[in-house]
């Protein structure tokens, strides 16, 4: 899940050097969410 996050971040950062700001802000949204859930699925394996 953390690859798919660098992923989408990547495509984010060449997305916005290429000016396509709307796909840019929404790879990084999606980058975002899946951090999220890679910290709480970590933080629960840890956990149990």
């Amino acid at each position: 899940m953390l690859e798919l996050a660098i992923l989408f971040f990547v495509l984010a950062i060449v997305a916005g050097a290429l000016g396509a700001g709307g796909i840019a802000g929404l790879s990084m949204t999606i980058a975002k969410w899946l951090v999220i859930a890679f910290l709480v699925l970590a933080v629960v394996s840890f956990l149990l």
